[in-house]
């Protein structure tokens, strides 16, 4: 016996039944009764088609109204099915539980995870036992287990990723600026400039890869992209603003506080060209800078991580308050990350021989 009771409109539902099968589902009324006289409910159900339908038809006063509700009756008379079957099966004996002998551990190959569960490489994986994991180092360690992580054919930038105290969707908080790394990136930068006039020839005298005006802004519409630093003269940027969604998403926009719109254009290329980086943060606080390549000598990758720890903390927002530095970690292009004791980096001096 099944008893449903609906404490707000006072209705109560009384359904006996022992086991349900599907083809004992005849068409039937189940009857409703309620503390109020003017208040009746009506549910038939269709053998056939396994699904029932529910026409509640109620009068209170003057007011007629009917809602109509669907209830699948084929799930209820499966698990009813179900758990008879597994009864009868327990009554009997039929089931017998069989013990299985353990595996033998895997060797080789066969004992690596699957593809589909492994998300590092097994080279990734080894260079990882290098070093400890959450554990803060000193600089100078953490810059040789830097190199010593360098395992892949090709040179790896060493990357430093300063995690900061500052939420940049507040305008007193946003951090871009940039350094100029005493040693150099270690990569060839391509310069393009944008100019007229007499600039034109001092241009391509500083060492600019790229010299156009006009010319030069039509072929960037046309989807040229064939350098990494985008210098404008200030007299440009009127033309040069119709480029904006082009050159905007890309990060080779000229912009005054990246140091590519100048009215100096030989220094802004001779700057770039030895080394001057620009940078800020991301939506998250975080800014990541390249400081150098994995084939540096320590000296070098110190003096350039210095000099861009020195330039964050020379820029800090005027927004930002408490703690301003969060975490700091380096690593190389395609390996784990080392993470920097904080309070040590911002104390260190470098020796005076370097």
């Amino acid at each position: 016996m099944a008893t449903c009771i609906a404490p707000s409109s006072s209705l109560m539902l009384t359904y006996a039944a022992s086991n349900v099968h599907p083809q004992d589902l005849t068409r039937s009324v189940l009857s409703f009764k309620s503390n109020n006289p003017a208040f009746s409910l009506k549910t038939s159900i269709d053998r056939n088609s396994s699904i029932g339908w529910t026409g509640l038809c109620a009068r209170i006063g003057s007011k007629n109204f009917m809602v109509a509700a669907v209830a699948t009756v084929a799930a209820v008379a499966t698990e009813a099915a179900v758990a008879e079957a597994a009864e009868e099966a327990a009554d009997s004996g039929s089931a017998t539980a069989t013990l299985t002998a353990p595996s033998k551990p895997k060797k080789g190959k066969a004992a690596l995870p699957l593809k589909r569960d492994r998300t590092r490489s097994k080279r990734f994986l080894e260079i990882q036992k290098l070093r400890e994991n959450r554990q803060e180092y000193d600089l100078k360690t953490a810059i040789s287990f830097l190199k010593e992580m360098s395992s892949t054919k090709f040179v790896e930038t060493a990357e430093a990723h300063f995690r900061l105290n500052i939420d940049p969707k507040y305008n007193d908080q946003q951090l871009r600026a940039t350094v100029n790394l005493p040693k150099g990136t270690g990569q060839k930068v391509k310069v393009a400039v944008l100019t007229q006039g007499e600039k034109f020839d001092e241009a391509k005298n500083a060492g600019a890869d790229i010299v156009g005006g006009e010319d030069l802004i039509e072929q960037i519409k046309g989807g040229f992209m064939d350098f990494d630093k985008l210098i404008a003269s200030p007299d440009m940027m009127v033309k040069v603003a119709s480029l904006g969604k082009i050159l905007g998403p890309r990060g080779l926009m000229p912009n005054p506080k990246a140091g590519t719109v100048t009215p100096n254009i030989p220094q802004a290329i001779e700057e770039f060209k030895k080394g001057k980086v620009e940078y800020r943060a991301d939506k998250t606080g975080i800014v990541h800078i390249p400081f150098g390549k994995v084939d540096f000598s320590e000296d070098d990758l110190l003096l350039n991580f210095l000099a861009a720890v020195k330039s964050i903390e020379t820029n800090k927002p005027k927004g930002a308050k408490g703690v301003y530095w969060k975490s700091v970690h380096i690593c190389t292009s395609m390996g784990p990350s080392i993470k920097l004791n904080i309070r040590e980096m911002l104390d260190y001096k470098p020796p005076s021989n370097i």
